[in-house]
């Protein structure tokens, strides 16, 4: 089917991630994948899906230290690492009100906001009608991280080079590097046209020495238009999603998707250069 030939982790939520060449799953996907994130005192966990309150995170870069402590580079280029008091302190001027970073996940799930996109299947139709315009100006909808953790939904997110090749073609202009979906590992997929997987749900995928079940498609939100390190925002790359792959999505309706969501069977290492196949259930 494919090649591996990216692994990424994000060790901070929203924040930008760091390339490896091996990594040990878990249960719970990369190790060191999104193991803190920037909480506000509402309760809100910092996700750049509301870009006007939380998109300055993108700007600052999540790594991990050999002995498992996160770390934060900011915009400046000043690296701190979690614990030091002056890394609250930069965060709250950087966004504008006190926030800390935190490797404790809020008991029942933190607060989730995503910005209602003008395009259709950024949301679904269900939730649009009840968003609200927040304090910023920006209509938005609320939902919660998947309890004790700071994942939004899927374990580990898969993006193909064959979905990106086919969104290029709709939308030339644009730059459809696949740092601006966010994935964990970047297959190749030569030959494959379109969007070969959509035909993986529900099928067993070994990656290396590690098991998963491609679970869903992945939904969009505006995080594709914005900047990323030196990559233009570009509000052409989710009207181009949204034009080219919108597709059912559980009982959520027609959603503009890229990439499938992978939950963990089988722990193990993976590494760039590793082979995904399917694997037929015994």
């Amino acid at each position: 089917m494919g090649t591996v030939i990216t692994l990424r982790r994000y060790p901070v939520k929203s924040m930008l991630g760091e390339d490896l060449t091996s990594v040990a799953v878990t249960g719970r996907g990369l190790r060191g994948d999104r193991v803190a994130a920037v909480l506000d005192g509402e309760g809100a966990v910092g996700s750049a899906k509301h870009p006007r309150k939380w998109g300055p995170l993108l700007g600052c870069r999540g790594g991990l230290t050999g002995g498992g402590t996160v770390t934060v580079e900011l915009p400046d280029g000043t690296r701190l690492p979690a614990g030091d008091p002056g890394l609250d302190v930069r965060l709250s001027r950087l966004l504008g009100r006190p926030v800390v970073l935190s490797d404790t996940p809020p008991e029942e799930g933190g607060t989730l906001e995503r910005a209602v996109p003008e395009y259709e299947g950024g949301v679904p139709d269900a939730l649009r009608g009840t968003a609200a315009v927040d304090a910023t100006g920006v209509a938005v909808t609320s939902g919660r991280v998947a309890p004790g953790t700071f994942l939004d939904f899927g374990t580990v997110h898969l993006v193909t080079t064959s979905a990106l090749a086919r969104l290029r073609s709709a939308h030339p202009a644009g730059d459809f590097d696949p740092r601006r979906f966010r994935p964990n590992l970047v297959v190749d997929t030569p030959g494959e046209p379109g969007f070969p997987e959509d035909a993986w749900i529900g099928a067993r995928l070994r990656i290396g020495e590690a098991l998963f079940r491609a679970v869903l498609p992945t939904p969009r939100c505006v995080v594709p238009t914005l900047g990323h390190d030196e990559l233009p925002a570009d509000p052409g790359i989710m009207r181009a999603v949204a034009r080219e792959h919108r597709i059912p999505v559980l009982d959520l309706g027609r959603l503009s998707c890229v990439g499938v969501y992978l939950e963990v069977l089988e722990p193990g290492t993976v590494r760039v250069g590793d082979r995904c196949e399917t694997v037929r259930p015994e």
